[in-house]
């Protein structure tokens, strides 16, 4: 029978697909303590599984740490009863003791079979690779050594060397499974961020629930110093919020009612009532877990390449063992057990342990990095793309600038100034653009009266047309105005004074005439200005998107440094200009708020959602960033080439060892003297590992600021 469990919270079991109770994660099938699956998952095809996640199976590390320590204690007595150490202790040999390292050689191969576990994985789904050659290695090694044992002619075991290795190779593979349970140690982390229980108000008082019974509608109490359990709207009280965990941001932000929370906001003061919104997978925090889940199941392109180098190694080193075995015995006429035991060797110097960790360590340390800075990795293969972006183009409004118009002009042409901004609002009301809305805001502060519009349209990327109280009316940009032959010298002359002064204008007008003009002020974030320099630092220009007119867009774009700019373009244009920058040869990053730019984030090589807020699932970016912050890119950037580079030098390591280990194991440096045993191949082996670990690990300490990026690509 299969059974499912939960990455996050093992304990949860069941023999069906479904959701944590715990945590709300859809459940996997359950790899036993070996990391095995049952053959009828595998035959039946319910699974797709490998060695990589195998390791980073629950309890997979533990189990190899445990096997570890067992090995080390027998590696004592085993010592002390071989051959080497009775001849230095000066004890006379005696008749049981090949049998005594026979006995002891075979329960530390007992916990060996780990690895024959993992290596008929391998040979079942045709994905030979490391488990497959260690097995080799050590089957071989300790086959000969037992045969050795009862037939004293061959007077020859490889029992001390066969046991060390196995002793290295399980230490080595912890490190391993440590590794590969990044993503989830990743995971448990932003669980952590949740409360365990939650105070539901009932109609019978306040009742303590578990998080997997809440459900949209619930209303719950949040009291001082405690976590907001999911997704909601403050219905009662208010106090001061961290929300630090997804905007990245330690000031406190206030929170009254009508306000949106978060799940894992931090209440600082006060006690308040919070109608959930979004639960479980729906929440902030469940679309984390999915995002960083996502990033889990992808490869970088580098990752491709090693496993590719790791499957031609294995069959390389089963070639050169078996031509080693001739050469040495056939060719040049050495003893079989000589030959032998450099044949062995070769099978366990060359296991691609090394390559199996270069990529993955780096990805996982990778995501747990980005997470802390903000920044949610959908696609790992992007990272790649990332480093060498040629530009980067942002959409203005509320990326560049602050997406928050305010009204600075009113030029009345026509008419009456009470009835034209009622009729301005009552149009305006019907809209959700930021613009409209600004100067709806501001036409309600000033007690302004609106009246129902009707036959409301909209003009993509224009403006609105409505009907009050029987007449026509258009609302919209210059775009809008021209369509419908309106235009005059005056009102250009009032356009060309907003563009120099970088205002928005809107335009109010009849079917006959334009009757006023607003002017609109959107101001420039503070991190807009440092962001484009930081990018020019690092070699990237910068372009902008905006559906405002050239001479409106010029003095922000000359305000900011920007190289290029795509003024008037309507929503569903954007991807064209993308493609107008790719077919020059650029790789392009496009930047915007995962909605309207919907298209262009999908033609771009990198489509990066900015702003996301507590909606981080956004479907259309490739990567995701919680803050409406510019410089979040720089950061980015300067993550994608730290880490391409971290996988370079790593896969660089693993392949250069090998190149040199393989002929070392194979005797070609006998002649000069030197010869690799079995356990000295098992210590080089593991130490490629180690190292390749320990590399990525500095990765952990990355600053992600432009004076630390100066890496070559």
């Amino acid at each position: 029978m299969t059974i499912y469990t939960c990455p996050m919270h093992p304990e949860i079991k069941q023999d069906k697909p479904g959701k944590c109770l715990k945590c709300g994660m859809d459940l996997v099938i359950q790899v036993d303590s070996n990391g095995s699956l049952q053959a009828s998952d595998i035959h039946s095809g319910h699974v797709e599984h490998d060695h990589a996640s195998m390791m980073a199976s629950p309890g997979a590390a533990a189990d190899f740490l445990r096997r570890f320590f067992i090995v080390t204690a027998l590696l004592v007595p085993l010592v002390i009863f071989s051959e080497p150490a009775v001849k230095l202790l000066g004890v006379t040999d005696f008749a049981l003791r090949p049998l005594l390292e026979f006995v002891i050689a075979t329960i530390i191969f007992y916990f060996s079979l780990v690895f024959f576990q993992h290596a008929k994985m391998e040979i079942q789904m045709k994905q030979y690779g490391m488990m497959t050659l260690v097995s080799l290695g050590v089957g071989a090694g300790y086959l000969f050594s037992a045969v050795s044992t009862f037939i004293p002619a061959l007077s020859t075991e490889f029992y001390l060397e066969i046991s060390t290795l196995i002793w290295v190779l399980l230490f080595g593979h912890f490190l391993e499974a440590k590794s590969s349970t990044a993503a989830g140690d990743a995971l448990q982390e932003v669980a952590k961020l949740l409360p365990k229980e939650a105070h539901l108000k009932t109609k019978n008082g306040i009742k303590e629930v578990e998080l997997i019974s809440l459900k949209e509608g619930d209303v719950v109490i949040v009291k001082p110093g405690e976590k907001v359990p999911a997704d909601g709207e403050i219905i009662k009280g208010s106090g001061n919020f961290n929300e630090s965990h997804i905007t990245g941001e330690s000031q406190p932000v206030n929170k009254i009612v009508g306000s949106a929370v978060v799940a894992g906001a931090i209440n600082i003061d006060g006690s308040v009532e919070v109608k959930l919104l979004r639960v479980g997978e729906s929440s902030t925090i469940g679309q984390i877990q999915a995002l960083i889940a996502s990033a889990k199941q992808t490869k970088p392109a580098v990752q491709k390449l090693a496993d590719r180098t790791a499957k031609w190694l294995t069959f390389s080193a089963l070639a050169v063992s078996i031509l080693t075995l001739f050469i040495w015995v056939v060719i040049i006429g050495e003893p079989f057990i000589f030959a032998v035991t450099l044949a062995i060797t070769v099978l366990v110097i060359a296991c691609p342990h090394a390559l199996g960790l270069a990529i993955p360590t780096v990805s996982t340390i990778a995501t747990r990095l980005a997470v802390k800075n903000g920044i949610f990795i959908k696609d790992m293969a992007k990272i790649e793309i990332i480093k060498g972006a040629d530009y980067v183009v942002f959409d203005k409004t509320g990326t560049l600038t602050k997406g928050e118009f305010g009204v600075t002009d009113i030029k009345v042409l026509k008419g009456n100034r009470q009835d034209f901004l009622s009729v301005t609002g009552s149009i305006e009301s019907q809209s959700s653009h930021v613009i409209g809305m600004a100067i709806v805001s501001y036409l309600k502060n000033k007690k302004i009266s609106f009246v129902e519009a009707t036959r409301v349209k909209n003009w993509a990327g224009m403006g609105m047309e409505g009907t009050v109280k029987g007449k026509k009316y258009f609302v919209g940009n210059q775009r809008l105005m021209k369509k419908k032959n309106l235009l005059t010298a005056r009102a250009v002359a009032i356009l060309d004074r907003f563009a120099a002064d970088g205002k928005t204008p809107v335009l109010v007008a009849t079917e006959k005439e334009i009757i006023g003009i607003l002017g609109l002020s959107d101001s420039v974030k503070k991190e807009s200005k440092q962001a484009v320099d930081e990018l020019h630092q690092l070699g990237v220009k910068v372009a902008m998107l905006t559906g405002d007119t050239k001479t409106a867009a010029t003095p922000i774009a000359k305000q900011l440094g920007i190289d290029t700019v795509f003024a008037e373009v309507l929503p569903e244009d954007k991807y064209k200009h993308i493609k107008e920058l790719q077919n020059k040869g650029n790789i392009v990053v496009m930047v915007g708020d995962g909605v309207n730019d919907a298209p262009a984030l999908t033609q771009a090589n990198v489509g990066v959602a900015i702003g996301a807020g507590t909606d981080v699932a956004v479907e259309a970016g490739d990567i995701v960033l919680t803050q409406s912050n510019p410089q979040h890119i720089v950061r980015l950037i300067v993550l994608s080439r730290k880490v391409y580079r971290k996988m370079v030098e790593n896969l660089f390591w693993a392949v250069g060892y090998n190149v040199l280990a393989i002929p070392a194991a194979a005797g070609l440096f006998i002649p000069l003297g030197f010869q690799l045993t079995p356990a000295v191949g098992a210590l080089l082996m593991s130490m490629s590992s180690v190292i390749v670990v320990f590399n990525a690990m500095t990765l952990r300490q990355a600053k992600l600021t432009v004076l630390a990026s100066q890496i070559p690509d």
